[in-house]
């Protein structure tokens, strides 16, 4: 795994958590307090997407990969951006300090302070668009390293374990349970890590890449065999490039 990528995700995850958890504390005040006819829908909305969020998150700790985070990522911030612009809806242009001091709101029990409820109104408001920025930067975030991914060889990154990812100063990680020549334990993984200096993966039969690299001028060339191409692939990890000739397409 790469440190500095799990560093940060967790360091994004925990102010997401924090957000949800003040959110759902709040709305969870104001189901409680308020009548079911004084904004009791979005009271409820407001703690049903908090919840989620904070379950979602959870599971994504113990395990997730690129594809199913950049969904529920999507997902959540959807939902929080709703949760936003209903909040905005209801407060319009109302400032809470200019609400006056003895101005009650009718409760499932007594009354409540007017200004307290704009406050935490606000509160909520300003914590949803919070965390529908925060997705919009982590979905970003997201995309960009996965395409480096593949860019560097990890050509399956969109389904591989997402701690795997490389952050923007890093190379992407070998995968869990892969060994050095890049195969899984398990029976595969697809990727190679070749290891000799001309860049041509060991274990592989050498007809399948025509006639072996010659030295010129100080460095190797690969002879092109008549009616193939040459594929060059990049290796992981800062590996050398993987380069096969194979027969060419008309």
């Amino acid at each position: 795994m790469t440190q500095v990528f799990r560093d940060m995700r967790l360091y994004g995850h925990i102010a997401v958590f924090l957000l949800a958890v003040t959110v759902l504390g709040i709305g969870a005040d104001l189901v409680g307090t308020l009548s079911s006819n004084f904004h009791h829908d979005f009271s409820i909305f407001s703690v049903v997407v908090s919840s989620l969020t904070i379950a979602a998150f959870i599971i994504l700790n113990y395990w997730s990969c690129p594809l199913v985070e950049l969904i529920v990522l999507f997902v959540l911030g959807v939902l929080w951006l709703a949760t936003g612009s209903w909040s905005a809806d209801i407060m319009g242009s109302i400032q809470c300090d200019a609400i006056n001091k003895s101005q009650r709101i009718a409760t499932k029990s007594e009354s409540m302070s007017a200004r307290i409820w704009c406050y935490e109104m606000t509160i909520i408001e300003v914590f949803s668009w919070m965390e529908s920025a925060l997705f919009v930067i982590f979905i970003l975030i997201l995309i960009t390293l996965t395409t480096r991914a593949k860019v560097f060889g990890r050509y399956r990154a969109w389904s591989e374990p997402i701690l795997e990812l490389p952050w923007f100063s890093e190379y992407p990680a070998f995968g869990v349970g892969e060994s050095e020549a890049g195969e899984s334990m398990g029976g595969g993984s697809g990727y190679y890590s070749p290891r000799s200096v001309a860049g041509y993966p060991t274990g592989l039969p050498p007809q399948a890449y025509g006639m072996p690299p010659q030295m010129a001028n100080g460095g190797y060339y690969v002879p092109q065999q008549p009616g193939h191409s040459v594929v060059i692939r990049p290796g992981n990890n800062e590996r050398p490039p993987i380069i096969e000739q194979v027969p060419a397409r008309y």
